[in-house]
Formats: structure tokens, C-alpha cells, sequence
């Protein structure tokens, strides 16, 4: 079984205090692709998948076909419980066997053996994706997009590898593997972003920032620091993809949301404002802060932030005298 992950400090290694993650694994979504492999014979196949023999010729009842090594090896899940040590060690020969195409079919079965013995299999993977074959790097981005949300603090060395490669295709996909893990691991995603917005490299800024939308609500506090800093970012995109997390702050976390949105309307970048306005439209109007920020926007330069915030003008004012409210809807004017 796959043990419970523990967040920690990378520095002090203290536990992080954490929200409950999703720990549901969808099993299925973790098998290979439908084939052979799910015809053979549970006691063919270790056999098979050591290479005992050429081949297995299914009857009828079975399905028919001709089951080989590679769809033995793909069903090493399957074995019995009392085999799975033979299985393990099987597996981890054909992840270095010579044929890639033996290689590429354990990479296929890895996530999902995992779940029954992980000793060595990350490792392995991790070497396969430096393999010099296509099809096998190939094979293990995909086996990292499903281990990866699974086993957080066995895959942390590997994406903290994968995120930095020049390649783009291996970049996009660990970076969609930290997507994954950030969705069932929150704590675990917000290590490697506390990391990434540090990077002098704005493309690592960009796609860790674009990934803060996915821990907004159930990071807590350290997610709303990445967030806070990342609307500080020197590069507009940074500061544009950050913004993307304010709607869902303002409808879960009101008072960090006004906070980050009181500053960000003054932001210089048109697409940092538009994300204001959506997310100003969600908070309470009553509120002295959000009150005074509305009134303040009404004078802004910008005609959009300028028109939303005097639209909402009469929301505000409603709980106000009357010459009080005159009084300002005067000087809201004449300042435009």
C-alpha cells in the first residue's frame, strides 16, 4: 500500500500542519490500456513475464489471442498477493531490460504496481526519463503524470528535475504533474511553487503562477503568501496568472481576497485589473474597506475599473444617509 504522505519543511523537516488531502485513488485511471494483458491466466503470469516461455495461446473462453511478454509484464498487478515480491523484482528488471519496447510496458504497469510495492520503481522511473528511446521517455512523462499525485515525496526529486529541464515537452509535463499533485496534495504543491517564484527564469514564474488557481481554496495561509508574491512579480504575466486566483478567494477567503485586491487595483496591467473587477463583484459591499476601495476605484483612470466601481456606488451608498450619500455621488462626479 501506498503510505500517507507527511508534508515537511524542505529546511527544518517539521511536519507542516495541512488540510486533509484527497487520498482517493482511482485505480482504473492508473491501468494500462485495454489488451491482452487482461486475459492471461493469473498463474501464467509471472511465467510470461519473466520470459520463461515464447508465448501463451488463449482459448476461446478466455478471449483467444496470443498473449507475449510485454502483456504479461503489463498485468504484473494482477499476480497473487503471495507473488507480489517475485512480481516486484520482475518489474524491476524489465524497467532496465534491453528492449524498449519491454521498458515502455513496465513504465505502463508502474503507477499502478506501485500501490502494491514502490521499493526502487521511482527510481527506476526516473532514470527511464532520461532514456535515450523516444517511445520509452515518452512512456515515463505519462507513468509521471500518474505517480506523481499518488507518491508526492517520491516524485519531489523528480519534478524538482523535470520542471527545470530545457526541453519544453518535458517541462509542460511536469508541470502538469505538479497540477495533479497540487490538486490532492496541496502542501506538497506549495513546496515546489514557494520554489519556482523564486526563479529567476520568468518561464518557470509563469507556469508555476498559473498553477496558484488550483491551491487557492485549500492551501491556506502558505497558498495565499504564493499568492501575495506573486501579484508582487516584476513580470506582468506572473502578476496576470495570480490575479486568476482572486474570484475564488473573494468567494472563499473575503477578507485575503480585499486585501490582494486593494492592491492589485492599482496594478499597471490592464489584465490584473480585469480580474479585479470580476472578483470585486463577489466581496461585501457593506464592508468599511470594501466600501472606502469602491469609492476609491470610482476615480480611477482606467474607464473599466472606473464604470464597475460606480456601478456599484448605489449598493453602497444604500446604507447611508441621505445627504451623505448626495454628498458623495457630488464628489464622485466631479472628479470625473
Amino acid at each position: 500500500m501506498a503510505r500517507d504522505y507527511v508534508a515537511r519543511d524542505p529546511r527544518t523537516w517539521k511536519t507542516i500542519s495541512s488540510s486533509r488531502p484527497n487520498t482517493d485513488v482511482d485505480i482504473r485511471a492508473m491501468l494500462p490500456p485495454a489488451g491482452v494483458w487482461q486475459m492471461i491466466p493469473v498463474h501464467e503470469i509471472l511465467p510470461l513475464a519473466r520470459g520463461d516461455s515464447d508465448g501463451l495461446q488463449l482459448t476461446r473462453e478466455l478471449g483467444g489471442g496470443f498473449a507475449r511478454r510485454v502483456d504479461a509484464i503489463q498485468a504484473l498487478h494482477r499476480v497473487m498477493q503471495s507473488q507480489v515480491d517475485d512480481a516486484h523484482g520482475v518489474l524491476l528488471e524489465a524497467l532496465d531490460d534491453d528492449d524498449a519496447g519491454i521498458r515502455t510496458a513496465a513504465l505502463r504497469i508502474l503507477p499502478v504496481f506501485a500501490i502494491k510495492r514502490h521499493d526502487g520503481l521511482l527510481q527506476c522511473l526516473s532514470d527511464r526519463l532520461l532514456d535515450e528511446d523516444v517511445e520509452v521517455e515518452r512512456a515515463a512523462r505519462d507513468c509521471l503524470l500518474k505517480a506523481a499525485p499518488v507518491f508526492p515525496s517520491g516524485c519531489e526529486e523528480i519534478l524538482r528535475r523535470e520542471l527545470r529541464n530545457q526541453s519544453r515537452d518535458r517541462r509542460g509535463n511536469a508541470f502538469e504533474a505538479l497540477r495533479l499533485t497540487a490538486q490532492s496534495w496541496p502542501e506538497a504543491g506549495c513546496l515546489h511553487l514557494d520554489e519556482l517564484i523564486r526563479e529567476e527564469d520568468a518561464d518557470l514564474r509563469r507556469r508555476g503562477s498559473r498553477i496558484l488557481r488550483t491551491i487557492a481554496s485549500n492551501a491556506g495561509a502558505t497558498g495565499w503568501d504564493l499568492i501575495g508574491w506573486s501579484l508582487e512579480d516584476e513580470d506582468a504575466q506572473v502578476r496576470r496568472n495570480a490575479s486568476g486566483t482572486l474570484v475564488t478567494l473573494a468567494n472563499n477567503e473575503p477578507a485575503i481576497a480585499t486585501i490582494f485586491i486593494e492592491a492589485a487595483m492599482l496594478d499597471e496591467d490592464a489584465g490584473v485589473r480585469k480580474s479585479v473587477i470580476r472578483a470585486l463583484k463577489k466581496l461585501d459591499m457593506q464592508s468599511p474597506r470594501v466600501n472606502k476601495m469602491v469609492v476609491d476605484g470610482a476615480r480611477s483612470r482606467d474607464y473599466n475599473l472606473r464604470k464597475a466601481c460606480i456601478d456599484h456606488l448605489p449598493i453602497i451608498m444604500s446604507g447611508e444617509g441621505p445627504e451623505r450619500s448626495c454628498l458623495r455621488v457630488a464628489q464622485t462626479r466631479d472628479s470625473l
